[in-house]
């Protein structure tokens, strides 16, 4: 059975306000279906376009079984209107899940920025050409309570690792994008994962 596709387009007519030149960037997660992968994207792609300043675009795939099965989402982020919404080599790919690595990670660019779920993603034959970055994020989310914000955890540290989004803006767009009465807990899980991330960006200086 083929897999289900969707497509969301979000363009700002404002790129140009900040005189931000940032160059297009692809962005791939990767999980399964329940941890929040398509929100992911949906936060990337929101914090982008109307907190940033910039053009975003968000395709997600489900696999047939759709929750427990592989899904992911694919972001572009630039700085002028995207005509193709579809990636070709992403640069970012964030993954959560075993079955995400083994399938996604070779498409990664050369010179790219993996980033793992420590404790669900064993990386095998990690490619010499990559970054890579891994956070216990399942632990951080237990931390605070709540197992299921782990892709929020992922997406603090991915914010700070990246610096594909500003962090303000990925807060906003959080705070946006979560059900009501989960704001605190949501930013929260995102503020755990960026200090997690500028401890380890540090540490590599």
């Amino acid at each position: 059975m083929s897999s289900t596709k969707k497509n969301l387009v979000i363009n700002s007519l404002h790129t140009k306000d900040k005189g931000f030149f940032m160059s297009r960037k692809e962005i791939k997660i990767g999980g399964f279906g329940g941890q929040g992968v398509i929100l992911s994207g949906y936060i990337i792609g929101r914090a982008a376009a109307i907190y940033d300043a910039k053009h975003a675009t968000m395709i997600q795939a489900f696999g047939p079984e759709a929750r427990g099965s592989a899904c992911s989402a694919q972001v572009i982020v630039s700085p002028e209107a995207i005509a193709y919404p579809y990636i070709t080599t992403p640069e970012i790919m964030i993954v959560m899940s075993q079955e995400a690595y083994t399938k996604f990670s070779p498409e990664l660019a050369s010179g790219g920025t993996l980033i793992t779920e420590e404790e669900l993603v064993q990386p095998h034959n990690l490619r010499k050409d990559i970054k890579h970055f891994s956070i216990p994020a399942t632990r951080i989310a237990e931390e605070l309570g709540k197992r299921m914000v782990i892709n929020i955890v992922m997406m603090g540290f991915m914010t700070a690792v990246t610096g594909i989004v500003e962090s303000d803006s990925m807060r906003k767009a959080v705070t946006a994008s979560v059900p009501k009465g989960t704001e605190e807990l949501n930013l929260n899980a995102f503020n755990r994962g960026f200090e997690y991330g500028v401890k380890i960006k540090a540490g590599l200086n």
